[in-house]
């Protein structure tokens, strides 16, 4: 996930438009609102999102699964297997531990499980902060770092949570960096991203690296299962619920996967003969397939550190909304004179990584390793329009759309803005958000599609969940809506009824640690219950 920068107006024309401001005692509120139309009006025709165009968007993400799967780099999404032959089936019992490695913080979590019964009887985490000397070190330094903090949490097991005799303590490990992923339990690291810059370890297997950094910290104990947070999202959801087939993380990047029959994975048969079901992580943030962009978004990516990629992601996450009305803004204060003289140097301020650099890494962490958008508003509330003040100015009921114009104050710095002008900003908003949230509800349309049609009428037919999670979903109830109404137009009345979707908050640590247990050494020793 990437930040925008750069902005799309020069400094020049942004001084020379203050200055014309400055030299007009009155603005024609009026002309200006007239001024401003037309571009309202070609941004809503250009985010419109009917019926025909969710149809192509939901067939092409279908056809791109589809080209994903046989072979690698034959379509925009990657289509990742994740060896996950063996989910969670409520009857694991046992100690199991799970390491989320994400971001400036890493978390470790220890569950117990009692089986069909008792299910999970206890869990328990802590959350560490990764010094930047470790991140930018070496391997050996960085693994020997989190297998040390993870030593230390061990060392404190106690109470309800009991390893049965004879047993080395298992972990999962979810590791959401670039990796191709070889088994259940190894991957290469293909690069780090994420402000890391780790010595040496590009082209290794970040299992066998843990694994020997906790050898060196005589800590007994094996990774037997390695995922991304989308996968331990939908082996959580799917723990509580066996209907689960499908997790979407909406926050402030997005990603999905779903359970798909090896079947239908051609570039695996190499393998040989595999039966049953794997996870398949698709990375649909790289697909671009016949969405509806706009001048804006495309100078947004162009502005971006990786234009050309995660259009999908640019378009519906959390991380871009605000951005993407930053920009419309700025170009009807421009052009238009909307907010008079008012115009305000923060409109032309895009969202840089850069200007962020100076807060406190737990606050860098919480933008880009959380996936949730939410908690944006911890970092320098004052300075940036974001995905919240959306939500917020959406949200605003009276009528004089009062909270709209404490944003438009507090935020970008307008101290006047007429009734009117208020509208166009909620208006505006709304244009994007209903755009992302229609885009989100094609893509999981489309993902069903695709597994209803390969199963024969055998998952639109019955009862079939979904798991969400991400900051943008669980906050923001009008993308929720447009979300689900182009689920339920894409789907129809009565294949929509047997669509559920729940929200699984932070469900990727317990996943993993599910997955531990599912993959466990020891799972063939399971006792019934």
């Amino acid at each position: 996930m990437s930040a925008a920068v750069g902005s799309p107006f020069p400094a020049v024309a942004v001084e020379q438009h203050r200055r014309r401001g400055r030299a007009a005692a009155v603005q024609v509120r009026s002309s200006a609102m007239a001024a401003a139309a037309p571009i309202l009006d070609d941004l809503r025709l250009r985010c419109a999102t009917p019926l025909p165009l969710l149809r192509h968007v939901a067939d092409a993400m279908a056809a791109d699964m589809r080209a994903g799967l046989a072979a690698d780099g034959a379509g925009e999404l990657k289509m990742i297997p994740s060896y996950v032959y063996s989910l969670p089936t409520g009857n694991e019992t046992g100690l199991f531990y799970a390491l989320d490695l994400g971001g400036t913080n890493f978390r470790v979590l220890r569950v117990q499980l009692g089986g069909k019964d008792k299910r999970v009887v206890d869990s328990e985490s802590e959350q560490v902060s990764i010094p930047k000397e470790i991140m930018h070190g070496t391997t050996e330094e960085l693994f020997d770092f989190i297998a040390a903090r993870l030593s230390s949490f061990v060392a404190k097991e106690g109470g309800n949570f009991r390893l049965q005799r004879g047993r080395q303590r298992e972990i999962g490990f979810t590791f959401s960096f670039p990796v191709k992923q070889t088994s259940i339990d190894s991957g290469i690291l293909i690069k780090w991203t994420k402000g890391f810059a780790v010595a040496g370890t590009a082209g290794k297997d970040v299992v066998a690296c843990l694994n020997a950094a906790m050898e060196r910290q005589g800590l007994e104990m094996r990774v037997s299962a390695l995922v991304n947070d989308t996968v331990g999202t939908l082996a959580g959801a799917h723990y509580w619920d066996e209907d689960v087939m499908v997790a979407v993380i909406l926050g402030t990047g997005t990603n999905a996967c779903y359970i798909e029959r090896n079947h239908f994975i051609p570039k695996l048969r190499h393998l040989g003969p595999v039966t049953g079901n794997t996870i398949i992580n698709t990375e649909w943030g790289a697909f671009s397939d016949c969405l509806p962009l706009t001048e804006f978004d495309r100078d947004m990516d162009a502005d971006s550190i990786n234009p050309g990629e995660q259009i999908f992601e640019k378009t519906i996450s959390g991380m871009y909304l605000g951005e993407i009305v930053r920009r419309v803004l700025a170009k009807m204060a421009l052009e238009s004179d909307l907010f008079g003289h008012s115009f305000a140097d923060k409109l032309a301020e895009p969202f840089v990584l850069r200007q962020v650099l100076h807060v406190s890494a737990s606050d860098i962490q919480i933008i880009f390793f959380l996936s949730t958008f939410w908690c944006w508003s911890k970092l320098n509330h004052k300075h940036y329009l974001r995905t919240p003040h959306l939500c917020a100015m959406q949200q605003d009921s009276s009528n004089d759309l009062g909270e709209v114009q404490l944003i438009l104050r507090d935020v970008i710095g307008v101290d006047r803005s007429s009734l009117a002008e208020r509208r166009v900003i909620v208006d505006v908003s709304d244009c994007i958000v209903k755009r992302g949230g229609r885009l989100a509800g094609a893509g999981i349309a489309g993902i069903l599609q695709k597994m209803e049609s390969d199963s024969s009428g055998l998952v639109l037919g019955r009862r079939t969940a979904v798991a969400m999670d991400g900051g943008l979903y669980e906050n923001y109830p009008q993308y929720r809506t447009y979300m689900t109404e182009a689920m339920v137009e894409l789907l129809g009345p009565k294949d929509s009824e047997n669509i559920v979707v729940e929200h699984t908050k932070d469900g990727s640590g317990i996943g993993a640690a599910l997955l531990a247990a599912a993959n466990s050494k020891y799972a063939a020793h399971q006792p019934s219950t």
